[in-house]
């Protein structure tokens, strides 16, 4: 019964995940010609360009390494925010009253229910330095402050992107904790840190591994924010697999996008050992 009720999952993830990536597995190690080849794998590593140095010179690089650690640096620094950001603001929302929840979740939620690209846009306007948050800047007398075509609005266009993925599982594990180890902790003698350092944050740590999780991903592989909010100044490795794709290397981005997804895979495995360990702990 319970393999019948598991078959059109089974199903699902067999025809829409197994098969999607054995074919990016499959172009990864073939050529043009489709026959086997390292060579997709090896050109990740090995690419060079010349890129200008601030004294006016040029210097040799690694062209998708140095894509790759932007991308991840950027990543990293917004679901750092998110989480900062995040975990306070499931906390609070998990102690309110039930009508009080719903209220926040909603406002939390409208601005999913917007296409990805309107939201996207409407941050160029926020941001561009004729927008509207240099307009306000003028009228308190602090003057212009480019933002549009830097790192600072690629990440800001992250965060407000993926904030409800870092708050909503770590509100639904909070919301389920037992008030009454809390409460038992109080009697011990714990402090309000102390509670929630050695009480709330070990037991909410699966929402927290979730969150980063649901971050990080699609931070790390975004291309249309980082094109529309960094003016295309800022190559990340989304933008790697759309350029190939595009220019037809789909050997190539399959390449790409198969390294992207292991590191993916590694960096998850690890956080959820250490969930673990901290679980056992």
């Amino acid at each position: 019964m319970q393999r019948a009720v598991l078959a059109p999952y089974g199903v699902w993830a067999t025809v829409f995940i197994v098969v999607p990536l054995f074919f990016v597995a499959y172009y990864a190690f073939t050529d043009s010609n489709f026959a086997f080849t390292t060579d997709n794998i090896t050109r990740f590593f090995t690419a060079k360009s010349q890129v200008s140095t601030e004294a006016g010179g040029t210097r040799e690089v690694y062209t998708y390494l140095l894509i790759f650690w932007r991308s991840l640096k950027l990543a990293i620094i917004s679901t750092v925010i998110c989480l900062l950001l995040g975990y306070p603001t499931a906390y609070i929302l998990s102690r309110a009253s039930d009508r009080v929840q719903k209220i926040l979740i909603t406002l939390i939620m409208i601005p999913m229910w917007m296409n990805f690209l309107i939201r996207t846009y409407a941050w160029m306007t926020i941001l561009q330095d004729t927008g509207i948050m240099n307009r306000m800047l003028a009228r308190i007398g602090l003057g212009p402050v480019h933002v549009i075509g830097t790192e600072t609005a690629v990440v800001i266009g992250m965060v407000y992107d993926y904030f409800p993925y870092m708050i909503l599982p770590i509100y639904s594990v909070m919301a389920k904790l037992d008030m009454k180890l809390v409460e038992a902790a109080k009697d011990l003698g714990c402090n309000g840190f102390n509670v929630m350092r050695r009480v709330i944050f070990p037991l909410s740590l699966p929402g927290v591994i979730s969150g980063i999780t649901m971050v990080l991903i699609p931070s790390i592989s975004t291309f249309y924010i980082s094109q529309k909010l960094g003016n295309g100044k800022f190559y990340l490795i989304g933008d790697a697999i759309e350029g190939q794709y595009v220019a037809n290397n789909l050997h190539f981005a399959a390449a790409i996008a198969l390294l992207l997804m292991v590191v993916l895979l590694v960096c998850m495995a690890l956080m959820q050992r250490y969930a673990n360990k901290k679980a056992v702990a």
